[in-house]
């Protein structure tokens, strides 16, 4: 399956605390569905933007031209310490703003911001095998293989 070329007009610019309310809008029905993210389908806001925004790194959204946040992701290290060189991302794009390129274009400027803030690589730790979407696009243009799915990352993803 192929993606649409992306011909959205897109900015990407850093998460600003007055986003977060779209920001949330985008998060909300992804976490509740407990399909993609490894979080409490029962998180609350607050606990949501603890672990998207407060303890990130970097985290950016995706604002079409009328200026309404389309996606967003974070960044932030995999590991602590001897591990954290190494880039963790998280991406979430509106539902029906899906299969325009907007999350490979999140991806690969995720990929050059964590180049400009010191990380030296970037791991990927789960794709939900029922995450469609995101299997469709797991490798993006990078070269990438990935390991193999993890069936029961997400209890009952599989």
């Amino acid at each position: 399956m192929s993606l649409a070329a992306p011909t959205t007009p897109l900015q990407i610019r850093p998460y600003e605390a007055g986003d977060w309310p779209a920001v949330w809008a985008l998060l909300e029905p992804v976490f509740r569905a407990g399909e993609t993210f490894p979080h409490d389908p029962a998180i609350s806001e607050a606990e949501a933007q603890l672990a998207w925004v407060e303890q990130s790194q970097a985290v950016m959204v995706a604002v079409d031209p009328a200026g309404a946040v389309v996606g967003t992701y974070y960044l932030r290290p995999n590991s602590l310490a001897l591990g954290a060189h190494v880039a963790n991302a998280g991406y979430v794009v509106a539902e029906n703003c899906r299969r325009q390129g907007i999350g490979s274009r999140l991806c690969q400027h995720s990929l050059q911001a964590a180049r400009r803030l010191g990380f030296r690589a970037m791991q990927f730790n789960l794709v939900v095998s029922t995450n469609t979407v995101s299997s469709d696009i797991r490798n993006w243009s990078s070269g990438d293989t990935k390991s193999g799915p993890l069936c029961e990352a997400v209890a009952p993803a599989c």
